[in-house]
């Protein structure tokens, strides 16, 4: 009867309705408006997405359409070591979510002991003499803590909620690194392109000298106009070696992006002729689901609001079910036959009296921290904005730069040529030749560098809207 008692208690206690304590989570706000100041008015290449528009899916990079670049980005993927561990800690955080999920359970353990007994003859009180004996056990025990006010729970989608941000985080990392692999492309490539030019330069600047040296032994020019020709090839060979320095760092660059030695790694020269994609960039409200580090910033809220409730956990009582069943024997002949069966199970309830204030510290504390990551949520929205409205802003200007610096370009040729032709005619001086090759080498180059900044703003642009990422891909647990 006292058994059935006591198993009718425990079976109430489990099925007591328990309550979660602490603030249920809502999404905090966060800044927001209804359009992006610097995007570009209907009709252009830059415009803003409708829901039906396609976007940057997945592998984002192909929308430039070089197939070295995807070849590249496939391997970030693989082998990129900063990558690697994100996704560690990405696992590390998900396997933390088994260790809260195993106090939901009970906890039950087993234990063997075997020991001999021999009584002093000289202990105190001692009434008769016993003979040596020994004791066999064999023990299962098993420990439950009842989840009354929902600091398991709570715990349990903590962890939940942090291998969302470290999945968040993850998608962080491959993002950043997919750009910044195609920015040291496309600034690999416009070193190639600075190459060719500096040495198609070096070669007018070759045929230039002659000229200038048949004229000096035909006693057409003075010696003055072989020197400035002279130095006018040797600075260009100059800025053509110091390009390579550059191609090399940014080689090396990639080749560590992607997981290699620099010295196993090498690409040929091609120069650059991309030309920036039409990126629709969506709708504001649209950046907060597709941003990896904005969905890792609010995970971490819901993460910090749990941790209010665990905090406020701490001030009910903790009730522990305990139940332990075994046999005992004094001999082994003995040890697992039924009379040597035993058994107990009961509750215990406990509750902190004085804590010296440490409850309400780690209170303040999970309040004090919750605030800090609802800002830390809002300025990251806010920064994805900027990045959005910064590159938007670069795209429109450095379109219309290209446009203007092409009609620059054209025009510095032409002077070139028109002064050439006049110092062959002996009307100028060759001084008027250096002005016009410098200014058309100058402008030409800048049109190279005007292109990069382009493709660089694409990729920064399609980093800012989240390349092909979506909050869908966060996982569920």
């Amino acid at each position: 009867m006292t058994c059935l008692r006591l198993s009718l208690v425990g079976l109430a206690a489990l099925l007591l309705p328990s309550c979660m304590v602490g603030p249920d989570y809502t999404r905090p706000s966060g800044p927001m408006t209804p359009a992006y100041k610097e995007a570009p008015p209907p009709g252009e290449a830059w415009k803003l997405a409708q829901p039906s528009d396609a976007r940057p899916r997945g592998q984002w990079w192909e929308i430039f359409g070089d197939p070295q670049l995807n070849a590249l980005e496939a391997q970030v993927t693989a082998a990129n070591q900063d990558l690697k561990v994100a996704e560690a800690r990405f696992r590390e955080a998900r396997a933390l979510i088994g260790f809260a999920r195993a106090s939901e359970f009970p906890t039950i353990s087993a234990g063997v002991g075997l020991s001999s007994i021999r009584e002093s003859r000289n202990a105190p009180f001692r009434i008769r003499s016993f003979p040596p004996s020994g004791q066999f056990l064999l023990s299962f025990d098993l420990s439950y803590e009842l989840d009354l006010w929902g600091r398991i729970r709570r715990t349990v989608a903590a962890a939940r909620e942090e291998a969302q941000a470290t999945a968040g985080d993850l998608g962080t990392v491959q993002l950043s690194l997919q750009a910044e692999l195609a920015m040291d492309y496309f600034q690999l490539r416009s070193a190639d392109a600075q190459q060719r030019l500096l040495h198609e330069t070096v070669k007018a600047y070759t045929d230039a000298l002659q000229l200038t040296v048949n004229r000096f032994e035909g006693g057409a020019a003075p010696k003055s106009d072989v020197a400035q020709a002279q130095t006018q090839l040797e600075t260009t060979q100059v800025q053509a070696t110091d390009v390579a320095v550059q191609r090399a760092q940014f080689e090396h660059a990639i080749a560590i992006l992607i997981g290699q030695p620099p010295a196993t790694f090498s690409l040929p020269p091609a120069p650059l002729n991309l030309q920036p994609p039409p990126i629709p960039v969506g709708l504001p409200s649209q950046l907060l689901e597709r941003r990896p580090d904005i969905a890792a910033a609010e995970r971490r809220v819901a993460e910090a609001n749990e941790q209010i409730g665990i905090a406020r956990a701490a001030y009910f009582p903790t009730v522990v079910i305990g139940a332990s069943a075994g046999f005992e024997g004094a001999s082994i002949e003995k040890w697992l036959q039924w009379p040597s069966l035993l058994w107990s199970v009961g509750a215990s309830l406990t509750q902190t009296l004085f804590d010296a204030g440490r409850r309400n510290a780690t209170s303040e504390a999970a309040l004090a921290n919750y605030d800090a990551l609802v800002a830390t949520y809002r300025q990251t929205t806010l920064s994805a904005f900027q990045q959005v409205e910064d590159n938007l802003a670069a795209l429109r200007v450095l379109r219309q730069e290209a446009e203007e610096q092409q009609r620059a370009v054209t025009a510095a040729q032409e002077s070139l040529q028109l002064f050439t032709n006049r110092y062959q005619g002996g009307v100028d001086t060759y001084l008027q030749v250096i002005t016009a090759q410098t200014f058309a080498l100058t402008n030409e180059l800048n049109a190279v560098n005007i292109l990069l900044r382009r493709m660089n703003a694409s990729a920064l642009l399609i980093k800012a809207i989240g390349g092909g990422w979506n909050v869908s891909n966060l996982p569920q647990f």
